[in-house]
């Protein structure tokens, strides 16, 4: 314990942003852990900055800022930063001009269109470039369809992020990397680029954004196989809490790439290191 006490204070010392995951750091379902909005706001205060870091890309940062002011949790200075928003900012970088069939919700699809990506209508699906998929609550068969057969056609395929399944209450409902495995069925592919954690897109858009250097990040989160992970692959410091999906017992033994910085039971830990 001392040993990660340690840990913990040289990484707040270090750490001019924190990255937070959402369901199971700062809050669960609708509950705030502990005194979250004090914790936030003590960081703020310390001169750090706090980004909302999700893998949900069924939702637009404006739904979460929406959420999080309705909890008391976001805070004059803070970011939400979605997998639908890196993976639009991957696209205007990559695929700047070309036309792109996108597997989303109205709201999303809305939010890619205002961040300067070219969107093919549904019944324009065949002329499209390349073929996104985002976590889509509205899916039908017919999207399905359209999607996999741009995907057997060749052309270059980008999912948002690789969760298998998104946390809620009661029985976790099918997410993105569900539908992946699907579509590789039918297709043969896999997606060329998954923009979300735990992979280096990601990161690399949210450094690019904040100006600041990998080694001055920590990602705060409760699940070691995307947030740790992501933090690792990314260069930054990283902060596994024990507030989520994750017991003291596996934190002990987690392979190296998913393997924390330090181990806190919650964000709140790090109040008296700020």
């Amino acid at each position: 314990m001392e040993k990660n006490c340690g840990g913990l204070a040289a990484l707040v010392r270090g750490t001019r942003v924190f990255l937070l995951d959402m369901d199971g750091t700062v809050y669960v379902g609708d509950e705030p852990v502990g005194p979250m909005a004090k914790t936030l706001a003590a960081i703020r205060a310390s001169g750090r900055r706090v980004v909302y870091c999700t893998n949900n890309s069924s939702k637009t940062a404006g739904e979460y800022v929406r959420k999080l002011r309705a909890l008391g949790l976001y805070g004059e200075g803070d970011l939400v930063y979605t997998s639908g928003m890196a993976t639009a900012e991957y696209l205007r970088r990559s695929f700047a001009g070309r036309r792109v069939y996108l597997v989303a919700t109205d709201a999303v699809r809305a939010e890619f269109a205002a961040a300067g990506v070219p969107l093919c209508a549904e019944e324009e699906y065949a002329g499209a470039d390349a073929a996104v998929l985002a976590y889509d609550t509205t899916l039908t068969f017919a999207k399905l369809a359209k999607i996999n057969e741009l995907i057997v056609r060749g052309r270059p395929y980008i999912a948002t992020h690789p969760d298998d399944v998104c946390p809620a209450k009661g029985v976790y409902p099918p997410d993105v990397g569900s539908f992946i495995r699907l579509l590789q069925c039918s297709s043969g592919r896999l997606p060329d680029v998954v923009c979300g954690k735990p992979y280096t897109v990601m990161g690399e858009c949210l450094t690019a954004r904040l100006g600041v250097p990998a080694a001055c990040v920590t990602m705060a989160g409760d699940r070691p196989h995307t947030d740790i992970r992501f933090g690792n692959n990314n260069g930054f410091g990283t902060l596994l809490v024990l507030s989520g999906e994750t017991s003291a017992e596996k934190a002990a033994a987690l392979p190296a790439s998913d393997a924390p910085s330090a181990v806190a039971a919650s964000l709140n830990d790090v109040v008296p290191y700020l």
